[in-house]
């Protein structure tokens, strides 16, 4: 059985929903997430600078991340495991500025999403994961910052009762700023 790639615009703008090309028989199956050529046939300018895999235990929360200046669009896939990943629209002069929307990506579905710059990046890990980052931009650690994973402001609904464990975050995380705090220091991208 083959799936061929299908891309489903969101409801924010520029973040792309993708089913990438499967192939599977008697054997297991066989996928090609990224293709230059077939990405640029359907108006989607994705050129892979770097590729990122996280690998993280359930409960793990990797908070709503992003660059402030040399924006990273990233082509995020779940390749093992089941993270519920959020993307929170932080482009001012957007109709869905500090929306959020989230998506379950699941080694099994093999779905992925085409974050577009200007957006806030996280996930919650609903059991033990591996998930990678084709980025269209370097990493740069001195642009690197990000939002609290449960500020009210934005307001997520984490889905916490699917997880049995205490929810895990990085010391660098704990102290991430608010949405408000962004808000005063860069009035948004």
């Amino acid at each position: 059985m083959i799936t061929p790639f299908l891309f489903e615009q969101t409801e924010i703008p520029g973040l792309i929903l993708i089913q990438p090309f499967t192939a599977r028989d008697i054997r297991g199956d066989f996928t090609k997430d990224y293709s230059k050529e077939i990405f640029e046939k359907n108006d989607i300018d994705h050129n892979l600078m770097e590729v990122f895999y996280t690998n993280s235990y359930k409960g793990v929360v990797r908070a709503l991340h992003f660059q402030r200046e040399r924006q990273m669009p990233k082509l995020v896939r779940c390749l093992s495991g089941s993270i519920y990943d959020v993307i929170v629209d932080l482009r001012k002069n957007s109709h869905t500025f500090k929306k959020y929307q989230a998506f379950n990506l699941t080694g099994e579905n093999k779905k992925q999403l085409l974050i577009p710059s200007g957006c806030a990046h996280g996930y919650l890990v609903l059991e033990n994961s591996i998930v990678s980052y084709k980025c269209s931009e370097k990493f740069y650690a001195e642009y690197d910052d990000g939002i609290r994973w449960n500020d009210p402001d934005i307001g997520i609904e984490w889905p916490l009762d699917k997880i049995d464990v205490d929810v895990i975050l990085s010391e660098k995380d704990i102290i991430l700023q608010t949405f408000a705090e962004f808000m005063d220091k860069y009035g948004g991208f």
